[in-house]
């Protein structure tokens, strides 16, 4: 029982604080719920289902303790059983809150029967290839899924025998549903029934499901204050060139606000895979994401012997206990050598360009055997979990606040409404107010007309540059990126897997990784990237960024007086709200519609080299490799030049859509603010005494 007193004490004084803040805007929420509801008749103001939730992206190799990690930072040892993220080479696996029920819930999404046909096939060519030049990677991972179903001889067999065996029958009927649903309130048999799907064994084979899995939602019960709001996402690398997988895995990756990555603490440094990861997603991460912060998390601190590490680090044996206090010594020493480490290398990395504040890139160091477990001597403050839910705890807090001041801001624009019109009115006042408005919002749509016009021109003229650029240089980029390695073994497997990935291939250690696609949209990229910083800034301000814009746009000029009006201060401060939720939303929108304006060059690429792709994926046969590579360059050559000028004006439109999306939403939800204004007070309206005095009662505390 003692080993728990750390983790106990830790969770009380956690929950206190969610419970606080969750009841605190609950109520705030409630109270508005009841002012609509009495006002009008409606209580239709939750938008918590339809908001998406905060992604935190978590990338680390299977055996890194990640799973040791999140089941210690949700305070339920053994919750995920181990090696259950990352252990499976593609599929995606998802963490949140059940919100619903207390039980814990996993949403497994299948393979259709058609894809998982189409899947076979290929695994079996790359585990029959005797050819000189097979690509053991490949092999390995066809053999590993293979396996994983059907039992250990399944490689051996021919695709026809698979097919008669009653394991493949039963898979059969399996993925006639499209979702499988597990759900238990205990959590020794949740973890028993969904470990098949999510787990892989290296010591059983057959009856492992994980190769039909596309993704996995785990919904855990209880843990309101650190995951209400928010989504934590495991993201592999793919390396198995299915193509499904992969855009999946594209398109989490971009909803990221956050991402962790989890590395062993004696690997962090010099295990090229995190900062590979993080090398080949800045663009995913920065201008064509919204990822806002990035925490480097070394793991398995207690795994250390103390005589090896005092000799390995030359410590001074004068400075070192000899009592049970050494282990912790040396675990806290090489803690902050690995935090310095970390950061330096971190410093000069190319994503420092993008996370280039100390708030945007931090490092911790943890130990979730020692947060539960007093022997290892470790304070539960030195282990860092603490740390870490406090983080987790402060983002789904901040969420919960803007959410909650969207539902106060609803309450209270209707009741400024209502409250003009108690009074008595001056219908011309109020019509010259209503005119004032108008006008108002005319010139503000022509001013913000003219930010997009010249920022319009200035990346016509830096893609123009772009597309010269890349018009130059792409068959040589690409003969460079498709060229084989010195003695050219295993190299045509490799061209064939990105070929038939549409152009993108990914070693399943992320030592190799070959994207024709982003090549050939670098020099589009790297011409936009100052513009896209300045434009969609991920934090902070720049002068001219949309949503600062956007944020200075109003219909109510600084110079407007009211002298003696209690009326038009009511209509006024309707006028404000309407324009702060509208404000809120269009910032919401414009993230997910800059990422799309970034990626549309790359997905121009592919689009353009598709059928290319195609058709040098089917090659065989001697001289494959050579065919390959002559097919992809001759197609690049032919179609350079209006393939990148096509990429150009695919981003010009999507701007030019934000802009047409943005003067319209502005237009038609102002117009119907002024016309519900001008309504309101064409007409006496009673609101019960009931209603004014629970808004005087509550004034919205704590929500600014």
């Amino acid at each position: 029982m003692a080993s728990q007193g750390t983790k106990r004490k830790r969770d009380h004084d956690s929950s206190d604080s969610s419970i606080e803040t969750t009841l605190t805007t609950n109520m705030i929420i409630e109270n508005a719920r009841q002012i609509l509801q009495r006002v009008t008749k409606s209580s239709d103001l939750n938008d918590k289902g339809s908001r998406k939730k905060a992604t935190i992206g978590i990338f680390g190799k299977s055996g890194e303790g990640k799973s040791s990690l999140l089941s210690a930072i949700l305070g339920k040892p053994d919750l995920l059983p181990s090696g259950c993220f990352g252990a499976c080479t593609a599929v995606v696996t998802q963490v949140e809150a059940n919100l619903d029920d207390s039980n814990y819930r996993a949403e497994i999404e299948l393979f259709s029967k058609e894809e998982w046909k189409n899947e076979l096939k290929d695994v079996f060519k790359d585990i029959k290839d005797e050819s000189e030049e097979r690509n053991e990677d490949l092999i390995e991972m066809a053999v590993e899924k293979i396996t994983a179903l059907y039992g250990d001889d399944a490689d051996k067999k021919t695709l026809e025998e698979l097919q008669n065996d009653e394991t493949f029958a039963k898979i059969e009927t399996f993925l006639s549903i499209s979702k499988k649903i597990i759900s238990s309130s205990d959590l020794s048999e949740f973890t028993n029934k969904v470990a098949s799907f999510i787990q892989h064994s290296e010591t059983s084979s057959g009856d492992w499901y994980w190769p039909l899995v596309k993704s996995v939602t785990i919904k855990i019960p209880d843990c309101h204050g650190l995951l209400e709001h928010i989504v934590l996402l495991d993201l592999p690398g793919t390396g198995d060139c299915n193509q499904i997988r992969d855009d999946l895995w594209k398109t989490k990756l971009r909803e990221c606000s956050s991402v962790w990555i989890v590395s062993a603490i004696n690997r962090a440094i010099t295990d090229r895979d995190p900062w590979g990861i993080l090398k080949h997603c800045i663009e995913e991460l920065g201008p064509g994401g919204k990822c806002k912060s990035i925490n480097f998390i070394c793991t398995k601190t207690d795994d250390i012997n103390p005589a090896a590490y005092i000799r390995s680090a030359r410590l001074p044996r004068d400075q070192i206990p000899e009592d049970k206090n050494q282990k912790k010594t040396c675990i806290l020493h090489r803690n902050n050598h690995a935090k310095t480490r970390v950061k330096e290398k971190f410093e000069n990395s190319e994503i420092k360009k993008i996370f280039n504040t100390d708030s945007q890139f931090q490092v911790f160091t943890v130990s979730s055997n020692a947060f539960f477990d007093h022997n290892f001597n470790l304070e539960s403050s030195e282990t860092e979990i603490p740390k870490l839910q406090d983080d987790l705890m402060n983002f789904n807090k901040s969420i919960n606040i803007d959410l909650t001041r969207d539902y106060v801001n609803k309450a209270k624009g209707v009741l400024s409404l209502i409250q003009s019109g108690q009074l008595d009115n001056d219908k011309k006042m109020i019509e010259m107010k209503v005119n004032e408005f108008k006008n108002n919002l005319k010139e503000s749509l022509i001013e913000l007309d003219k930010y997009f016009r010249s920022i319009y021109k200035d990346l016509e003229q830096h893609l123009s540059k772009g597309v010269e650029e890349s018009v130059n240089s792409c068959v040589a980029s690409t003969k460079k990126l498709i060229a084989s390695n010195k003695d050219g073994r295993g190299f045509h497997k490799i061209l064939g897997a990105l070929c038939k990935n549409y152009g993108c291939y990914w070693s399943k250690n992320w030592d190799v990784v070959l994207d024709l696609n982003k090549s050939l949209a670098k020099h589009l990229h790297k011409n936009i990237y100052d513009d896209f910083c300045t434009i969609f800034p991920v934090t902070g301000k720049t002068g001219k960024s949309v949503q600062e814009q956007i944020d200075k746009f109003s219909i109510i000029q600084s110079d407007s007086v009211y002298t003696s009006s209690d009326i038009l201060h009511y209509i006024q401060d309707f006028i404000i709200i309407e324009e702060t939720k509208l404000k809120a939303a269009l910032n919401r929108d414009i993230v997910d519609q800059k990422k799309d304006i970034y990626t549309s060059i790359q997905i121009t690429m592919v689009h353009e080299m598709a059928l290319c792709y195609r058709q040098a994926a089917a090659v065989r046969g001697t001289g494959s490799m050579k065919k390959m590579q002559d097919l992809l360059i001759n197609t690049v050559d032919q179609k350079k030049g209006a393939m990148f000028e096509k990429a150009k004006m695919e981003v010009l439109k999507k701007f030019n859509n934000l802009k047409l999306d943005i003067k319209s939403t502005l237009e038609k939800e102002l117009e119907k603010a002024i016309e519900q204004s001008e309504s309101q007070n064409s007409k006496k309206t009673r609101m019960g005494k009931n209603v004014l005095l629970l808004h005087h009662r509550n004034k919205y505390k704590g929500v600014k």
